[in-house]
């Protein structure tokens, strides 16, 4: 097997099985094998084995005793603390960003980014498109990652959102009418504005509070779902590895 083969075998391997532990299809605490994970992808071993590593490494696998690779579950804690996690960082990262700097150039891509999440909002409370904004949401939080010009801390940003519940788009629905959800989508663009305006004003201690206050709304989010709405439980893919 040539080298971009056996690449493309790999990627394949690794979005599959992220994708089934993600969606639950692959339960918290199961074992993995890779003999018949790679007779099941009808891939060799070595793609398999690589790209169990790689979700051992983003922190959804870990290595069980005696080998192979185990599924991880999670407790609502650790779910609330990777997101306060990731606010953390996200605020350090505005801030770094108004105090360092950032010319008018490098703004203009995330600007553009929240001039297209505008366009994910209808003139009615209940029209927002979920798929759009959840698309341009990730961007735009990648984009911010990059404005303090830090390798090291978009590194550590980049760790902290790899768990899917402690993504920035974590807690965005496939689809809803649940009023709550559109109102919070609308705040947080609303924030989105008002973070992007406080780094370019270079206010540092606003921008990093905006950030943290930001990633809250997913926590809101989160805790509507649990306590009032089944339904909306199963359009959050992210919970699948959450147990009670």
């Amino acid at each position: 097997m040539d080298t971009t083969n056996a690449n493309t075998h790999t990627k394949r391997a690794l979005l599959e099985l992220r994708q089934r532990i993600i969606s639950g299809q692959i339960a918290g605490g199961q074992r993995l094998y890779e003999v018949a994970l790679a007779e099941e992808l009808q891939v060799s071993r070595t793609p398999v084995r690589e790209a169990m590593s790689r979700l051992a490494e983003e922190g959804l696998l870990e290595r069980a005793s005696g080998g192979g690779f185990l599924v991880r579950s999670f407790s609502l804690r650790d779910v609330v603390d990777a997101i306060e996690i990731r606010g953390v960082l996200e605020g350090t990262a505005a801030r770094l960003a108004a105090e360092r700097g950032v010319d008018a150039d490098s703004l203009v891509p995330i600007k553009a980014t929240l001039t297209e999440l505008d366009t994910c909002f209808g003139p009615h409370l209940e029209d927002v498109d979920f798929d759009r904004y959840s698309e341009l949401n990730g961007r735009f939080h990648a984009q911010l990652a990059d404005l303090p010009g830090s390798a090291i801390l978009k590194r550590e940003l980049d760790r902290a959102k790899s768990l899917p519940f402690a993504s920035p788009s974590a807690f965005v629905p496939d689809k809803s009418d649940v009023a709550t959800f559109n109102v919070s989508l609308n705040i947080a663009q609303s924030q989105h504005r008002s973070l992007v305006r406080s780094i370019e004003a270079r206010e540092g201690a606003r921008a990093e509070a905006i950030a943290r206050e930001h990633a809250r709304i997913a926590l809101g989010n989160l805790e509507y779902a649990l306590a009032r709405d089944a339904e909306l439980m199963a359009s959050l893919p992210s919970l699948a590895l959450v147990v009670e």
